[in-house]
């Protein structure tokens, strides 16, 4: 028997997204966000409020990057989620976090975390928050890979439990992509 909740935003997997961008004078800005994901073969979707100081940012510099939360750094993440920018002149520093500037956007990478997707800024509509990045570049830190492949055991990613406001990490291999159901063909 299932057990009927409603209208909810859960889904499981639920992302955690740093986004973060500059300002005008160049000072990094961060923010967590968990509604979005590949949008199309080359554009990331996230929804991001207009009010947020990050969605701010990336409207006027059309740039921003999108790096993957991690366990080690679960306490920065959710530091960056709950503390507005518009309130916390420096609040990517109180994170501690450092920014490295992309050689490919105009937009920060976060030192502390090993993997980001780098964005051109495509659209924002502002009746849904959605806003569309374009996929310049992924990147990762050599410490997360074996083979030459981001290794997902050494990334540590996070993932978000709306039902009960957890942030849990990703668990083990669970089969083989595009190959186990051949079984059943």
């Amino acid at each position: 028997m299932r057990k009927d909740f409603g209208t909810k935003a859960w889904l499981y997997p639920m992302p955690v997204f740093i986004v973060a961008a500059y300002d005008s004078k160049g000072t990094p800005n961060a923010m967590t966000a968990a509604w979005g994901g590949i949008y199309t073969d080359d554009k990331i979707g996230i929804c991001l409020s207009e009010g947020h100081k990050t969605t701010k940012n990336i409207l006027e510099t059309k740039a921003f990057t999108v790096s993957i939360a991690t366990a080690p750094q679960v306490a920065a993440c959710d530091y960056v989620g709950i503390v507005s920018g518009n309130k916390i002149a420096d609040k990517f520093t109180a994170a501690g976090f450092h920014a490295v500037k992309s050689q490919h956007v105009n937009a920060p990478l976060i030192e502390e975390l090993p993997m980001a997707v780098e964005c051109e800024f495509v659209s924002y509509d502002q009746e849904s928050n959605f806003l569309i990045g374009r996929i310049v570049n992924v990147c990762a830190d050599e410490s997360i890979l074996t083979d030459g492949k981001i290794d997902p055991k050494k990334l540590q990613p996070i993932t978000y439990d709306p039902v009960n406001h957890d942030y849990i990490t990703l668990g083990a291999k669970a089969g083989n992509a595009f190959a186990d159901g051949k079984k059943l063909k």
